[in-house]
């Protein structure tokens, strides 16, 4: 009896996810027809490609655009816009994994990029921006707050060598209060302008 009841709760199960799949229908074959609540294909001038979801005759849901320069976006839209969890791959082979926001890389995020360098935090707009992680294809990590990109505001930066410089940052350079140390154990402590410690 337990294995009739089995079999029957597998079946219905099958049915109704099939009939799920289903209640997706294709979008029309002309992409000049209204597109709502559909699967389709768009390709572009450019020779690039759309296979995803539509609603209200924008891309909404998931979705895959390959561009004509080899690379490839596959994720949520929203709007048209790229929106919410998201891959880019690039075809130098950089690739970004996290969130995105009308379009933008905005949230958290992982960037590999193709040189070797790697950032793991915030994002806004497309831009490094708040906490994050950045390491170097040589080894250099830099740990700390981040503006438009650049380092700004408090950080710590590790060097290959072993210097570890812990304190402010202003537009990607030492700026403000700061401890450098050498790989010696030796330290500078006190105040920094553009990378360089202020004599007292």
């Amino acid at each position: 009896m337990k294995q009739l009841t089995y079999l029957i709760s597998t079946l219905f199960f099958l049915i109704v996810g099939v009939s799920y799949a289903w209640a997706v229908p294709v979008c029309p074959f002309y992409q000049s027809i209204y597109w709502n609540n559909c699967v389709g294909t768009q390709t572009f001038a450019d020779g690039g490609k759309y296979v995803g979801e539509y609603k209200g005759n924008k891309r909404n849901g998931q979705g895959t655009h390959t561009y004509a320069s080899g690379g490839k976006y596959v994720g949520e839209y929203k709007d048209g816009e790229q929106h919410g969890q998201g891959t880019h791959t690039w075809a130098d082979g950089g690739k970004y994994v996290g969130e995105y926001k009308d379009g933008k890389k905005n949230g958290q995020g992982t960037h590999t990029y193709a040189s070797g360098h790697k950032y793991v935090g915030e994002y806004k707009d497309d831009k490094r921006n708040g906490q994050g992680t950045f390491t170097f294809f040589n080894g250099d990590k830099y740990v700390g707050e981040y503006m438009d990109s650049m380092m700004h505001g408090q950080g710590t930066y590790t060097y290959y060598s072993g210097a570890k410089y812990v304190g402010e940052y202003k537009d990607n350079k030492r700026h403000g209060q700061g401890t450098f140390t050498f790989p010696n154990g030796k330290k500078v402590v006190g105040d920094w302008k553009d990378d360089k410690p202020i004599s007292n």
